[in-house]
C-alpha cells in the first residue's frame, strides 16, 4: 500500500512539475520533489500541451459560437496559448532566429540568444510562425477546432523531451541543462501518451499529426545542431513552435 501511495504521489508531483515548468498556471508544486524528478517528469509534457490546447480551444470556440468571426476566434486561441505559457516558446523561437541568423561563431550565437532584445530575424520568425498557426486555426474553427488544438498541443510538447534526450546541451547552464536528460522510461510513456491523446481526439488522423510534428521538430533540431552543436531552453522552445506548426498544418490537411 505504501508503494502505491508513493507512486501516486510521484505521478501527481511530476504532473505539477511539468505544469510549473511549461506554463504560468498557478499549480501548487513541491519544488524540492519537482527539482529531484525534473527529468523524469518529462513524461507529462504531452499532457500539459493537451490541457493548454483544450483551454485555448474552449476560449476560441466560445467566441465563435457567440458570433465572433473565425479570425478573432483564432487570434483569441493564440493569445490564450501565449498567456498560459508566458510566451516562452515564442521567445525561444525568436532568440534562436536572432542567434542563428546573426553570427557564424557558436559562442557569439549563444550570447545573442541570451539577449532579451529582439532583432530582425527574431521578429520575422515570430510573424511567420504566428501567421502559419493563425491560418490553420482560422480554418479549423469550422471543423475540429478543440480536438485539433488538444492533439497539436500534445504532439508539439513531446519533441521537447525527445530533444532533451537525444541532443547534447549547447551550454552547461540554463533551464534545459538544470532539468537534465530524461530517462528512457519517461520518453516511452510520453510517446505512448501522445499517440493515445492524438488518436482519442482526432482518430487515425492523429498519426498524421504526430508524424508531422516530429518531422518539423527534427528539422529544427538539425538546424540547432549545425548552429550551436546542441540544445538549450531556447532551442526547446523553437522546437515546440516548429512541431506545433507542423501538427496544425497536418490537422488542417487531414480534417478539412
Amino acid at each position: 500500500m505504501t508503494d502505491i501511495t508513493e507512486t501516486q504521489a510521484n505521478i501527481l508531483n511530476d504532473i505539477a512539475a511539468a505544469f510549473s515548468l511549461l506554463t504560468r498556471l498557478p499549480i501548487p508544486v513541491d519544488h524540492e520533489a519537482a527539482s529531484k524528478r525534473a527529468a523524469i517528469a518529462t513524461w507529462a509534457y504531452p499532457l500539459v500541451g493537451a490541457v493548454l490546447g483544450l483551454i485555448a480551444g474552449i476560449i476560441g470556440s466560445l467566441l465563435y459560437w457567440f458570433g465572433a468571426p473565425a479570425s478573432i476566434a483564432a487570434i483569441a486561441a493564440l493569445g490564450t496559448l501565449a498567456i498560459l505559457t508566458g510566451g516562452m516558446h515564442e521567445d525561444g523561437l525568436a532568440d534562436c532566429a536572432d542567434g542563428f541568423g546573426g553570427a557564424y561563431d557558436k559562442e557569439v550565437r549563444l550570447e545573442i540568444m541570451k539577449d532579451s532584445r529582439i532583432g530582425a530575424y527574431g521578429a520575422v520568425a515570430l510573424i511567420l510562425f504566428l501567421l502559419g498557426r493563425y491560418g490553420s486555426l482560422e480554418v479549423l474553427i469550422n471543423t475540429s477546432f478543440i480536438p485539433a488544438l488538444i492533439a497539436a498541443g500534445a504532439a508539439s510538447r513531446l519533441p521537447m523531451a525527445l530533444a532533451m534526450y537525444a541532443m547534447p546541451n549547447a551550454r552547461d547552464t540554463g533551464l534545459s541543462a538544470s532539468v537534465g536528460r530524461p530517462p528512457e522510461t519517461s520518453l516511452s510513456i510520453a510517446i505512448v501518451l501522445t499517440l493515445l491523446i492524438c488518436f482519442l481526439f482526432i482518430g487515425w488522423s492523429g498519426i498524421f499529426v504526430f508524424g508531422w510534428a516530429i518531422i518539423a521538430a527534427v528539422a529544427m533540431g538539425l538546424i540547432a545542431m549545425r548552429s550551436i552543436g546542441g540544445q538549450t531552453g531556447d532551442v526547446l522552445g523553437a522546437i515546440q513552435q516548429w512541431a506545433e506548426l507542423g501538427a496544425l498544418g497536418a490537422a488542417l490537411a487531414a480534417l478539412t
